[in-house]
């Protein structure tokens, strides 16, 4: 149940900004929210970073902002590829000062210890 709500959470979110690209083209935000943006990404990784949909997600909880900024950058400039991710930064039309906020958001977060092989 909690897999399916994160789904149509992501679905949403992609949806309404396909739908809001046509009549926003010019705004690079395209009408959504800080709290929108953060929505989507915890749909996946957890409201704080910790809590991944999928064993294979990263734990973004705790790492540092400057990987999580540079991360975000590559995904939105094509030079890291993902095909969730690609398509989750593109829909979301992150700006440079969303990738900031969302890298100090889970940066500040506590890392969780012990999990690594």
């Amino acid at each position: 149940m909690k897999i399916m709500y994160r789904l149509t959470l992501i679905a949403s979110v992609l949806l309404s900004n396909s739908l809001m690209a046509s009549h926003h083209e010019q705004d690079e935000d395209a009408g959504l929210t800080f709290e929108d943006k953060l929505a989507a990404c915890s749909a996946c990784h957890g409201v704080n970073g910790d809590q991944p949909l999928m064993p294979d997600y990263p734990i973004l909880s705790g790492q540092y902002q400057d990987y999580l900024e540079e991360a975000l950058t590559a995904y939105k400039t094509g030079r890291r590829q993902h095909m969730i991710m690609n398509m989750q930064v593109q829909a979301l039309a992150l700006t440079d000062a969303d990738i900031s906020k969302l890298a100090a958001y889970f940066a500040s977060k506590p890392g969780l210890i012990g999990l690594g092989e």
